[in-house]
């Protein structure tokens, strides 16, 4: 018995897929699920999220990305010319730990050429030729993002302004969690999933502080060091 058949997430999923090709019927290369829905571990509720990936065979094309919610059902509709999707696939960024689940991990609603295991298969092979360098440089990067949030949030909680410091502590240790990631060649499912599986779920000010210290240190070791001179930083 298939497990989707009485999902109503996957259903939305289908209809929407179907919509787009009708409405745009010479446009549609292929749609694909990711995320919880794709790895075929979704709860069957009606409330939570789809992913939806829309390949389309040119730039321009195609819907608008969109979020709305359908039947109870929220629905993430992420849209690019299919050559843009592989060059994304191809690339290593300081995002890379949140955005490779979605090219490894995809469920077809519509690919009758069999492009997404394409898709799939240029960002395993880019990740094979991807030299060291390459991770430590986009994990510095991260790093600098999370230790401005962290800064951040020591400034809002000294000033007793404890929403907002608790929103870039947040964002401090999501930004740790990709540092490690990306130190470690590690993917994570989603933001959740990056600061569960790295120890900085819950994580306070000063145990992010000393996350961030730890890191600086190994990118230092690595051969980035996070700090520098005014040369180092024109240079780039």
């Amino acid at each position: 018995m298939d497990p989707y058949q009485d999902d109503p997430r996957w259903s939305v999923a289908e209809r929407v897929a179907d919509a787009a090709r009708r409405r745009f019927p010479a446009d549609v290369l292929a749609v694909a699920a990711h995320g919880p829905l794709a790895h075929g571990d979704d709860d069957g509720g009606g409330d939570g999220e789809v992913g939806l990936l829309i390949a389309t065979y040119r730039a321009g094309a195609g819907p608008a990305p969109a979020t709305r919610r359908v039947d109870g059902v929220l629905v993430d509709l992420s849209v690019a010319a299919a050559d843009e999707h592989l060059r994304q696939a191809r690339a290593i960024t300081a995002l890379w730990p949140l955005t490779a689940d979605r090219y490894v991990t995809t469920r077809p609603v519509h690919d009758p050429t069999g492009w997404l295991p394409t898709l799939r298969d240029e960002h395993l092979a880019r990740l094979a030729r991807a030299r060291p360098a390459e991770f430590t440089d986009a994990a510095r990067q991260a790093w600098y993002r999370g230790c401005a949030a962290h800064s951040r949030a020591a400034r809002l909680a000294a000033w007793y302004e404890t929403d907002q410091a608790l929103l870039m502590l947040g964002e401090a240790r999501l930004a740790a969690a990709t540092v490690n990631g990306l130190l470690s060649r590690t993917y994570f499912r989603d933001p959740g999933d990056a600061v569960r599986r790295t120890g900085l779920a819950g994580a306070d000010m000063t145990e992010v502080g000393a996350v961030l210290a730890r890191q600086a240190e190994e990118l230092a070791a690595r051969g980035r060091p996070v700090d520098g001179t005014i040369d180092d930083l024109l240079a780039g």
